[in-house]
């Protein structure tokens, strides 16, 4: 063998070794800007980080840090190796964090961007008739990259761009997609003459490239045509009792073509198909002219309790194909349901010689088929009478009647008696009890008798006071011994006025009851108001009111990390710091008033960070807030950032600690590497060490040949 191969062979493994010893790595995509904070920031856990060692960009190549770069296998050998200090990062780093760090390395000016992409890339429509609309298509706008994609105008050009239209979707114009988001965008199609018909759709936006395309595509037809078109695509027939036909929901059927429309069939199928009846004008022996129209008729009776659905199907001869209705509903056995407001009457201690008082019993019907009454009566002492009921032979469901009872009595002592109230629904007493007596006393009487039902409220908001009047008809004085809200939800209600619990209402005097609603959640709220007096009397208000949950813009404001742990710093080393991504993620620009910092913790002038406060963030967009660790007395530190906006009543806190170490007085100058994230800087690497003895090899053998050439 010729020392010359020899000389190309020792070549060829010192780099199949160097290639062997860099390519070791994970195979797996490599997130550069993921690398780029844990470079800045280091490990998610905390402790040092990369800057402390190899300064604020791995380009400088600051102790080496460049033979990491794209090399993984690097890092984590100097990590197993303690070069430099890295042992500290033992454990902290995945295998998919290596790699993305080290492609930072070899990567250090990546920057965030968006990448757009659209599929699909064409839209192929159906033929349609002239002067006809199709049904719409759509594309889906996606934003694959990692910083926010702003859309600036969607357009239709082309050749034959007049025969499209935008129809609708989620992306618009100005708008922004963040990252990892998409957005729709749907097109119809209406030739305005015949044959191929060829336009694009256009999204410009502030990704690579600048804009993103769509070839649209469609057939004008010249032969007249039927096109069908449905008053509603859906029918919800509500609430309905099992065993009970609904009322009939009428759906128009258009023909909007240029031809007659005729079916080929009109019939309802899914889990439920034998639940609907169909009717109407419709049909398949009766073609609608081009321009008119015709009816179907669905009516619902279910069989079983439970939700039921089926599609009701219309194939016909229209261009745009067969269509269809969605048919719902929800069934229920009857279930006749009575309710009485209060359960139970007291009128307390009443003088004998004073006039009747009354007090009202409110039925109300809560259940799902109308209420007969067979019987509304007393029962027991004659000093208790019904006095002008509005109760009728029948209740409908949601209304409610009133029976004022009448209590006057005739002797000392108490009496009772019962409101039996009997029906088609489960049988109803109300305890009533009263005593008479010959003294002074005191008749409570309150203005009414509720319900009391307030407006719609939005959650948090104050519907308009409602005020009661309790008034002393008697001739002693009255105290109020309760005064309370019960009930379902009674903090949604809140209470006010001169009648306060302990207080007493003169004879002939009154005080007056103030009650609001403020609702804590949307939907049907319900309370009751209280009250008793020292006498025994009792009353009972019904309180109710509609919370509607109303959508409120807001400021939104992701902070990534929340809280960060510093790890342990030498008091006088260089400060070490964080940054945290602060991103809009509302739907509007975000203002950031200021940030205040407790603790041994502030901000750090970086030109790649966020610029000074107050600063405005649009949706999607985000910055890195960097702050650094500085402190100056041993021991744990802890702190937080407060960051304000210029919307009143919103802020963030980044909670932040440390741990703070003395320098000991013969502390020696530690390995630049130590703290960092440096590849190696030590003469230990295997890999090192492997090519010196293969070019001392060549070395070697070089003087072997010259030494061979002088002999001859």
């Amino acid at each position: 063998m010729t020392g010359l191969t020899w000389e190309f062979r020792l070549r060829q493994a010192a780099a199949a070794a160097l290639l062997f010893g860099l390519a070791s790595q994970s195979a797996s995509a490599q997130d550069a800007l993921n690398g780029k904070s844990l470079y800045q920031n280091g490990p998610v856990s905390g402790g040092g980080t990369c800057v402390a060692c190899h300064g604020p960009s791995p380009a400088a190549n600051v102790s080496g840090i460049l033979r990491g770069a794209n090399q993984p296998s690097v890092i984590a050998n100097a990590i197993a190796g303690n070069r430099g200090g890295m042992g500290q990062f033992s454990g902290k780093f995945s295998a998919a964090e290596l790699a993305d760090l080290a492609a930072f390395i070899g990567n250090p000016n990546v920057t965030a961007a968006p990448a757009a992409s659209l599929a699909p890339a064409s839209l192929a429509f159906s033929g349609t008739s002239i002067g006809q609309t199709s049904g719409p298509l759509g594309t889906t706008l996606s934003n694959t990259g990692n910083a926010a994609l702003n859309i600036g105008n969607i357009t239709l050009g082309g050749a034959a761009a007049g025969d499209y239209a935008l129809a609708g979707g989620s992306c618009a114009n100005g708008a922004a997609v963040a990252a990892g988001a998409n957005c729709t965008v749907q097109v119809n199609f209406r030739p305005t003459a015949a044959g191929a018909r060829a336009a694009t759709l256009t999204i410009t936006h502030n990704a690579t490239g600048g804009s993103s395309t769509v070839a649209l595509s469609g057939t004008g037809n010249a032969t007249p045509q039927a096109t069908i078109a449905l008053s509603a695509p859906s029918v919800n027939f509500g609430a309905q009792l099992t065993g009970a036909a609904s009322a009939a929901s009428t759906i128009t059927v258009n023909n909007t073509g240029q031809a007659p429309l005729t079916f080929t069939s009109i019939a309802v199928s899914g889990a439920n198909a034998n639940f609907f009846t169909l009717g109407g004008s419709c049909a398949a022996a009766t073609p609608v002219p081009a321009g008119g129209a015709c009816t179907v008729t669905v009516q619902a009776t279910p069989t079983a309790a439970g939700a039921f659905a089926a599609s009701l199907t219309l194939a016909s001869n229209a261009a745009n194909g067969a269509a269809t209705v969605s048919l719902s509903g929800t069934a229920s056995a009857a279930a006749p349901a009575l309710t009485a407001t209060p359960s139970a009457i007291a009128f307390g201690l009443r003088s004998i010689s004073s006039p009747a008082t009354s007090q009202t019993v409110v039925l109300a019907n809560t259940g799902n088929v109308a209420v007969t009454f067979t019987r509304v009566a007393l029962t027991g002492s004659g000093t208790f009478t019904i006095a002008g009921s509005d109760c009728g032979a029948t209740l409908a469901v949601g209304a409610s009647c009133s029976v004022p009872v009448r209590f006057a009595p005739t002797a000392d002592g108490a009496v009772a008696s019962t409101l039996g109230v009997t029906s088609n629904a489960a049988a109803l007493q109300v305890a009533i009890t009263g005593s008479g007596t010959t003294q002074s006393v005191g008749i409570p009487l309150l203005s009414e008798a509720g319900p009391i039902a307030f407006a719609d409220t939005q959650v948090g908001a104050t519907a308009a006071e409602h005020t009661t009047t309790l008034s002393n008809s008697g001739n002693a004085a009255v105290r109020i011994s309760t005064l309370t809200l019960g009930g379902n939800q009674p903090g949604d209600f809140v209470t006010g006025g001169t009648c306060l619990a302990n207080g007493t209402v003169s004879a002939g005097g009154s005080c007056t009851i103030t009650t609001a609603f403020r609702p804590t959640a949307a939907g049907a709220r319900a309370a009751s108001l209280q009250l008793a007096t020292d006498a025994g009397a009792q009353f009972t208000l019904a309180l109710n009111g509609n919370g509607v949950g109303v959508a409120v813009s807001a400021p939104s404001l992701a902070v990534n990390p929340q809280s960060f742990d510093f790890g342990a710093v030498t008091i006088g080393a260089t400060a070490p710091t964080r940054r945290f991504t602060l991103t809009n993620s509302g739907s509007a620009p975000l203002t950031l008033a200021s940030a205040a910092f407790s603790g041994p913790f502030a901000a750090v002038a970086d030109s790649t960070g966020c610029a000074a406060f107050p600063f405005t963030l649009q949706p999607g967009a985000s910055c890195d807030l960097v702050v650094g660790y500085t402190p100056v007395n041993a021991g744990g530190n802890n702190g937080n950032v407060a960051i304000q906006s210029n919307v009143a009543g919103s802020g963030w806190t980044i909670a932040l600690s440390g741990q703070a170490n003395v320098a000991p007085s013969n502390a020696k100058p530690q390995n630049a590497g130590g703290g960092g994230c440096s590849a190696s800087q030590s003469v230990n690497d295997p890999m090192l060490a492997l090519l010196v003895m293969l070019s001392l090899g060549v070395i070697v053998w070089r003087r072997r040949r010259g030494s061979d050439g002088n002999q001859h």
